[in-house]
């Protein structure tokens, strides 16, 4: 079995939900990750394809360019209480920086294997993970993720993720955005090397605020 495999096998098990993880503690107040732009790359039109593993499309040999990235978390309410059943989106820029989308006319390499979007719902303990790559940056911006997370009956939550160390994060205005330390923290994520397998991987907790 290849590394491949065996990650595609832990993505797919977190993705249901089928993973134990311990209970946040209840009395713990959680910082609400704080809401950020949905940017004009949103997808006008969502691919067929919109599972959790980005980096490969339906019907295609070849895996998307870049260095593959396992982004999971869970999804919770300030007081530590898992989500369960929340519609979670992600987009982004590919590994050389570009959207697949009709509104980035940048000159920056197109991937025809990437697949740009993906979409779930958390499990029981309120978690989610994808497979994606991670992004290059473009002018203006340093390397980011977009989610957008809906709760049953709730209002959707648009925020974007970052990845620590990154030079550009320290001049990227829209991250600089978030005033409160502790809150521009929370979206900051650190990738370790994945065990056995290529890539890394990184845990992206999400907040929601109340009402």
């Amino acid at each position: 079995m290849t590394d491949f495999d065996l990650t595609r096998r832990r993505l797919l098990a977190t993705a249901a939900g089928l993973l134990l993880v311990a209970p946040a503690a209840h009395a713990a107040v959680l910082v609400p990750t704080p809401r950020q732009t949905e940017g004009p790359f949103f997808p006008r039109t969502l691919p067929s394809d919109r599972d959790v593993d980005l980096t490969v499309i339906e019907g295609r040999k070849a895996r998307a360019a870049g260095l593959p990235i396992h982004v999971a978390g869970r999804v919770l309410t300030p007081d530590g209480r898992p989500v369960p059943g929340a519609v979670i989106e992600l987009w982004q820029a590919n590994a050389h920086g570009r959207y697949a989308h009709p509104r980035d006319g940048s000159d920056r390499p197109r991937d025809p294997n990437f697949q740009g979007y993906g979409a779930m719902r958390t499990g029981g303990t309120g978690g989610y993970g994808f497979r994606t790559v991670k992004p290059g940056h473009y002018p203006g911006r340093t390397p980011h993720i977009h989610f957008k997370v809906t709760a049953p009956g709730g209002n959707p939550l648009v925020t974007q993720m970052y990845f620590a160390d990154e030079p550009l994060n320290e001049r990227d205005g829209i991250l600089n955005r978030i005033r409160d330390p502790e809150a521009r923290a929370g979206v900051i994520v650190s990738f370790d090397a994945m065990d056995g397998a290529v890539g890394r991987t990184g845990t992206f907790d999400i907040v929601l605020a109340p009402g």
